[in-house]
């Protein structure tokens, strides 16, 4: 019950939910529908507003009311003046015929400012016969202001009072076609400035409704006593809105169906109609004011589709709920049969508990047993551990006693000078030679913190090194080296060349890869070692010798991989393997890439291509 009661209670939310959502975008294509219809009516009154206000100042118009302004004389004259009138009335009444004929206004009138009609479009009746002193719109032009109003027109019987008395009179029963009006009275003033005359441009609204009648969604305007005097239903028309804004039908007109009843979905206003096929059984009604004609819009918008949306979405949830239980139905029941089998298996491994104690026992005694030789496997591993630690430390003393053995011989030899020069009174050399035993002494230090720094993952910070300088510490430092076994290093230097990385391990990568050559052609009584930098968009130093090669050069670069004895030679850490490894990670961790291959000439090349400095690089 719980779950089926949070069914229903998640249906109806999703119900409401999507209802909302679905009448939000009605409501916002409805007042879309609404703007537009609205527009179109205002666009279409304006242009009969503009002609009134264009043509009020017209010069045939003006003559009307230029010819009352001259005095009365004799019979002669005053027949002579009737005729000028009879002649200006007949040119006004040709221009407002002319003007309605090609604006399909339903009448054109003007007017003197007694309300006296002087010329209009439509025949029948007398001009003298006409009163407009009761028109709220007559009276507004008469104050030098646009005068505007809506009523209804009597075709048939043409009795002014009735096609342009108040704004909302209607036509008379003996009115044999009446039609809907929208009146416009646009003032005429003298060259004094005061008003004379106004015209009067009745608008047909039943000739403007043609194009949309019938149209979606349903549209009608309410005027300021609640009728709706303008719509695309003519079923609505000349019907009221009560103080609910529900429409009532007009006294003595059949009723629309049952009363509307009107209710709230959040914020929108719902109305349930039963008013003829043309009309939507479920509506929401959208309002709009229209300040420009003195009317308010009302859309009526069909909500079915919302509804509709509503109930699929619910629908499909719904039928997903069924789908689910549907499925869950089958894995309830294997569930208690498990159930069962399982309290069943519960019951048989109670039984068979009491058999397994004494075969639980033995194993237990066997497990310790294993546990224990266990223990003694992992002492003899980490003692094994252990002594390779010892093994690999040792050998990384022979390597370092390999890098410290030039500056200790040269400090020992400057040493030994600097005393014979001190006896010999020539303090100035002697301390010459202290000053290099102190920068050896330096050199010495920063080679034994970099290597310690490099075991431990650390090093000198990185920056801009003049890489031509690097290469000749280097050769200087290996010269002893080269010159004990009569090598020869071609090594020319130039203008500074600058790269990223650090200074002492760069001076150490090429130590290194000098040292190995010197080692590889120390049994051929001579050789040469070759140094040139290359320049690209990375700076490549290549070392060429001429010594027997690399015999295995995709394992040059492995930790321990030798081709000589840890005793050959004089570098101690040469013979161990670890030199080339070294070298490999130092230029690796500039950002660099040192490459080894045999020359085909023979001997072997080494190039090292390091990242160029970049000031912009630096400074991010």
């Amino acid at each position: 019950m719980g779950a089926l009661l949070l069914v229903c209670l998640v249906a109806m939310a999703i119900w409401r939910t999507s209802e909302r959502q679905a009448l939000a975008g009605l409501a916002q294509q409805g007042q879309a529908d609404l703007s537009l219809a609205s527009d179109r009516i205002t666009a279409q009154l304006k242009r009969y507003q503009e002609l009134a206000v264009l043509m009020a100042d017209h010069p045939v118009l003006s003559a009307l009311t230029e010819g009352g302004a001259q005095d009365e004389g004799s019979g002669r004259v005053e027949a002579q003046q009737q005729g000028a009138q009879e002649k200006a009335q007949a040119a006004a009444r040709a221009l407002l015929t002319a003007a309605a004929d090609k604006t399909a206004a339903l009448d054109i009138a003007f007017a003197d400012t007694s309300g006296q009609i002087l010329a209009r479009a439509t025949r029948g009746g007398e001009a003298g016969e006409l009163d407009l002193r009761r028109a709220g719109y007559f009276t507004r032009a008469m104050q030098g202001a646009l005068g505007t109003g809506h009523g209804v027109y009597g075709r048939g019987a043409l009795d002014m009072p009735d096609l342009l008395g108040g704004d909302n009179a209607r036509a008379g029963a003996s009115e044999p076609r009446p039609q809907r009006a929208y009146f416009y009275a646009a003032p005429q003033f003298s060259k004094s400035g005061s008003v004379v005359g106004a015209l009067i441009v009745v608008v047909n609204i039943d000739m403007m409704e043609w194009d949309w009648i019938g149209g979606n969604p349903a549209v009608y305007f309410l005027d300021e006593a609640g009728e709706v005097f303008i719509s695309n239903r003519r079923e609505l028309l000349f019907s009221r809105a009560d103080a609910a804004r529900v429409l009532i039908p007009p006294d003595g007109a059949p009723a629309l169906g049952a009363p509307a009843r009107r209710w709230q979905s959040g914020a929108y206003d719902l109305l349930r109609l039963d008013w003829g096929p043309y009309l939507p059984t479920r509506a929401m009604a959208l309002m709009r004011d229209l300040p420009v004609i003195g009317m308010r819009g009302v859309a009526l918008i069909d909500v079915g589709p919302a509804r509709r949306i509503a109930g699929l979405q619910t629908g499909v949830f719904l039928a997903l709920c069924v789908a689910f239980a549907a499925m869950m139905v089958p894995i309830l029941a294997r569930r208690r049969v498990l159930a069962r089998a399982n309290a069943q298996l519960e019951r048989r491994v109670a039984r068979r508990t009491r058999e397994l104690s004494n075969s639980n026992a033995a194993l237990r005694r066997e497990v310790a047993e294993r546990v224990a030789a266990e223990a003694a496997l992992k002492q003899a591993q980490a003692e094994l551990v252990q002594a390779e630690k010892l093994s690999a430390l040792g050998q990384m003393s022979a390597g370092i006693s390999h890098e410290l053995n030039q500056p200790l011989m040269a400090i020992q030899q400057f040493a030994d000078n600097g005393a014979l020069f001190l006896k010999k009174g020539k303090a100035d050399v002697a301390g010459e030679n202290l000053g290099r035993i102190s920068s050896l002494a330096a050199r010495a230090a920063r080679i034994i913190k970099n290597l310690r720094a490099f075991a431990r993952n650390e090093s000198e910070p990185m920056g801009k090194v003049n890489l031509v300088q690097v290469i000749d510490t280097a050769v200087e430092m290996t010269e002893a080296r080269r010159e004990r076994d009569g090598i020869i290093c071609d090594w020319e230097g130039g203008a500074p060349v600058y790269v990223w990385g650090g200074e002492v391990r760069l001076v150490q990568v090429f130590v290194n890869l000098i040292t190995n050559a010197a080692d590889a052609m120390s049994g051929q009584g001579g050789g040469r070692i070759r140094i040139t930098l290359e320049e690209g968009r990375r700076l490549s130093v290549i070392l060429r010798d001429t010594g027997p090669g690399i015999k295995d050069s995709e394992k040059i670069f492995e930790p321990f991989y030798s081709t000589k004895a840890v005793a050959a030679g004089a570098a101690g850490e040469d013979g161990m393997g670890l030199g080339l490894s070294i070298s490999y990670g130092l230029v690796q961790s500039f950002g660099g890439v040192i490459r080894g291959a045999n020359a085909p000439d023979g001997g072997a090349v080494f190039t090292v291509e390091l990242e160029r400095w970049n000031e912009a690089k630096a400074t991010a």
